[in-house]
């Protein structure tokens, strides 16, 4: 793994819980954030790729990664309590502008949330495979997440089997799927039931309808997506992804129809591993091309 995942670990504590992260590098930060059933593994390339311009933040959530993974009774697994966690690192870190965010699937939600409270810290976005807005019209729950969300068998899978890890790194790359090892590493942090609270609390905390836990908070985010219209944006995306398909891609080019957006026909939910020879470059072409303006003494 540490061939894989060569970087210093660093951990915040968090109401009595640890929360790790990776901080590699120097000068303005780009926060990327991951989403489920993934970690912070997931951006170790684009990490690597960045690290020697850029400071370079990559949290796992708390049941996540290496993160702690404590039980229901000792953390409320909610997308209100991520934010708070995100926020409450950026802030112990002293990053407080300037901020490029790189999100992913429930990342987008986090990510976006955070960037909602504080608007004026955001200077550029990376958009792949993820939302930060309601279902788009017309579109129907995947019956997979249906199934895991709303039943017990589902919930038995995810937690006895954990099944969600393991079809996510199998069939969440379609150009090039993962060689064993590496859906290994991908599953590695998720051992044992107690070990997947958060892969199935992820999916149970998708808000449908109103009431449901996050709803409007996730009516927030989408209603506020407008102040950053005209951010400097690009969007990678696998158009074979399971969940994400081109109907959100559709939903993130009418919010954003200024976002520079490069679709591979041929590729699924892991996009940074499925064309990471093609996106890698994308990401560090766009933040070069959109260069920030010099940072006053006292910056980040």
């Amino acid at each position: 793994m540490s061939t894989l995942y060569p970087f210093q670990h660093n951990e915040l504590e968090l109401d009595g819980l640890r929360y790790h992260y990776l901080d590699e590098g120097a000068g303005d930060p780009v926060v990327m954030v991951h989403g489920n059933p993934s970690w912070s593994f997931y951006y170790r390339n684009l990490a690597i790729a960045l690290r020697d311009r850029y400071r370079v933040i990559v949290p796992d959530h708390i049941g996540c990664g290496l993160s702690e993974k404590p039980g229901v009774m000792n953390y409320p697994y909610t997308l209100e309590r991520r934010v708070d966690d995100l926020e409450a690192l950026l802030e112990h870190l002293n990053v407080r502008e300037r901020i490029t965010l790189v999100v992913h699937d429930w990342g987008g939600m986090i990510g976006m949330a955070y960037a909602s409270r504080h608007p004026e810290r955001i200077a550029r976005l990376v958009i792949l495979n993820t939302a930060a807005f309601h279902l788009p019209a017309g579109k129907k729950f995947p019956l997979a997440l249906k199934i895991c969300r709303d039943t017990f068998i589902g919930g038995f899978l995810v937690l006895q089997l954990n099944m969600f890890a393991v079809m996510a790194a199998r069939i969440g790359c379609k150009r090039n799927p993962m060689p064993a090892p590496l859906r290994g590493a991908y599953c590695a942090p998720y051992c044992s039931p107690p070990d997947r609270i958060a892969t199935l609390r992820f999916v149970q905390d998708i808000p449908l309808v109103p009431g449901d836990s996050g709803y409007d908070l996730v009516s927030e985010i989408e209603a506020g997506l407008e102040r950053f219209a005209d951010l400097p944006m690009t969007i990678c995306w696998g158009l074979k992804d399971f969940v994400f398909d081109g109907d959100f891609l559709k939903e993130w080019q009418r919010r954003f129809p200024k976002a520079e957006v490069h679709a591979f026909a041929d590729c699924g939910h892991y996009i940074l591993e499925d064309a990471k020879d093609e996106v890698i470059p994308i990401i560090e072409q766009f933040l070069a091309a959109h260069p920030l303006p010099v940072a006053s003494a006292g910056s980040v």
